[in-house]
């Protein structure tokens, strides 16, 4: 099979059996691979309604047909389950060299069934495949396990692993890999853990197969020359990181501060791309084959390290108030040691400051720790204490949503489909609005990343407060992420590249004749499948909304002052746009015209 290995590892945690399977060759090209093959499994193997955190529950990590292969970004993984957090189907990305390194051991999905009695973690040296004890591993950081695994196992070997967060079954608990590259949102940490798996090592010798060697590489001249033109990828990214965003949100009066209570941040300046370049940054760093290397290696007190990207820089910042640039530094390095994800750890910290703000949470209930809007004392106790679940960390490991719904004041978590909305305020970004109200996992910008449009003028600038067409807009960014998140290679690619791109892309490596059309129609299957996975999980419709706050409460100030996300107008002509029911329920007709 070209682009993929053509082979699957079935693990079962309890009888402690493992076995290889040959991938399913019609749904891998049907399907793409990564989110789209993962979710396809799920939706075969697994009840929608079955418990995240049970034994029935399973988790996949899916690679895609680009992934090992000699493309812009290709070594991107997906870990596909049922969401503990929102109950949705779980798709979280992940970059690094692990994925890569998957797939150069011969292997394109794992499919981890049923739960260990005891901790332990999967061993892969291409063709030995075994599960060893992690009893010595259990409790460890994110770095510490793996500096262990990789001095225990032959020399290059990547590590995947959950931190404490994932072991105490925090449903904000994310992947890590190659330390700080992280699978991080919709709690899949939490479910790794509640199976008694630490931990993935991986070594491989071995590399897929391309379908034409000759069109790749002229394919990936043309594309890298895209990239490498294009003002984002080329020049933003590398320059700043993500990070790149945060004056430019600020400027437009559409960055979240204090829990979304304003839109702009009196001192964004100070947490921002340009002053974590001229203060902290030592180098840039780059996933497999990446030729934008907006990674951060930063300096901090531990050391060095990973240092935050832009949603980072957000949620423990502008969102808590926050201008102290080395806490907000020192929080992200905690993350990655506890296995959490940024944007809902920092976004829940927001959440219990509001709800200290409002005199829902008492004094006696912080321990002497401070919980206050620009106060940056304890915000890295705070992330240990959530990755422990010690005292009020307890509570808001669940997430922001049960936090405040704890207090009787759900409407104060900042979420969709309990999934925190991450870095940007929707009120003054229609398209994006409409897009958080309607992603299939809750909460996500990178489902369908409207800022591309709104607010970057790519591929052509919209106005960011305009409802017409965005409708339009969002179904074609929604399904060509999902695409471009099933074969394996980063969603930035799409600043400088089209759906014709991608379409090249996998003709080239698995010899397929792809379109820009069909890739799009791949998409839309895939979504569609998503969607009905939800519906029989009981996540219907009436979920695709947003909190009151952006509703209802108009923005006070600065340049989006006066504006609301008007989602009513926007949500029915999405509806039919997709070809769904008024109710927002994908059609027989529209399943059938997807093969579905």
């Amino acid at each position: 099979m070209n682009g993929y290995n053509g082979k699957m590892l079935r693990v079962d945690l309890k009888a402690k059996t493992i076995k290889t399977e040959a991938l399913n060759e019609d749904l891998a090209k049907k399907y793409i691979g990564g989110r789209g093959l993962g979710t396809k499994i799920m939706m075969d193997e697994v009840d929608p309604q079955v418990d995240a955190l049970s034994p029935e529950n399973k988790l996949l990590i899916v690679t895609g047909p680009m992934t090992g292969n000699p493309v812009a970004t290709g070594g991107r993984y997906m870990v596909v389950t049922k969401s503990p957090l929102s109950g949705t189907i779980a798709s979280s990305n992940s970059g690094g060299k692990w994925g890569a390194e998957l797939k150069f051991a011969g292997y394109d999905v794992i499919i981890f069934e049923d739960k260990s009695d005891e901790p332990v973690y999967l061993s892969i040296e291409d063709d030995k495949v075994e599960l060893l004890s992690a009893e010595d591993l259990w409790g460890t950081t994110v770095s510490v396990t793996t500096k262990k695994l990789q001095e225990k196992h032959v020399k290059g070997s990547k590590v995947l692993t959950i931190g404490p967060a994932g072991e105490n079954l925090s449903k904000i608990a994310a992947i890590l890999n190659d330390e700080d590259r992280a699978a991080g949102r919709s709690g899949v940490g939490a479910v790794m853990g509640s199976k008694n798996l630490k931990a993935i090592v991986v070594k491989g010798s071995g590399k897929p197969k391309v379908f034409d060697d000759e069109k790749l590489k002229e394919t990936n001249k043309a594309q890298l020359s895209k990239i490498k033109e294009n003002g984002v990828t080329g020049q933003g990214l590398p320059t700043y990181g993500t990070a790149v965003l945060v004056n430019i949100l600020n400027e437009l009066g559409t960055l979240p501060t204090n829990n979304f209570q304003l839109s702009q941040f009196g001192k964004a300046e100070d947490i921002s791309g340009e002053a974590l370049a001229e203060k902290y940054l030592i180098k840039n760093t780059a996933c497999y084959r990446c030729p934008i290397a907006c990674g951060r290696y930063v300096k901090m007190e531990a050391g060095e390290g990973g240092g935050p990207e832009y949603e980072t820089l957000w949620a423990f910042g502008a969102d808590c108030g926050i201008n102290d640039l080395r806490s907000v530094i020192e929080a992200n390095y905690w993350c990655n040691e506890m296995g959490l994800d940024t944007i809902s750890t920092g976004s829940t910290i927001a959440a219990a400051i509001e709800l200290k703000q409002k005199g829902y949470i008492k004094e006696d209930e912080l321990d002497g720790l401070k919980l206050e809007f620009g106060n940056s004392t304890d915000i890295m106790e705070w992330t240990k204490r959530m990755g422990y679940r010690q005292g009020l960390g307890n509570k808001m490991a669940e997430g922001s949503y049960r936090l405040t719904e704890g207090y009787g004041v759900p409407e104060l978590s900042m979420t969709v489909k309990k999934l925190e909305i991450p870095a940007y305020d929707p009120r003054g970004i229609q398209g994006q609005g409409l897009q958080y109200a309607t992603t299939n996992r809750g909460g996500c910008h990178v489902r369908g990343y409207l800022i591309s449009p709104e607010i970057l003028g790519l591929p052509e600038q919209l106005d960011r407060f305009a409802t017409e067409g965005k409708e339009t807009w969002v179904k074609i960014f929604q399904d060509l992420t999902a695409v471009i998140d099933s074969m394996g290679v980063c969603l930035f690619t799409s600043f400088a590249l089209g759906a014709a791109d991608y379409a090249d892309m996998c003709n080239a490596i698995i010899g397929s004749d792809h379109t820009a059309d069909s890739i799009l129609e791949a998409g839309d299957r895939i979504w569609n499948l998503e969607k009905m996975f939800n519906l029989k999980a009981g996540i219907d419709s009436s979920q695709d909304t947003l909190p009151h706050r952006l509703l209802d409460d108009p923005i006070a100030e600065g340049p989006s002052k006066g504006w609301v996300t008007k989602l009513d107008e926007m949500l029915p002509k999405y509806y039919k746009v997709r070809g769904w029911s008024p109710e927002g329920i994908p059609t027989e007709e529209k399943l059938k015209s997807l093969g579905l």
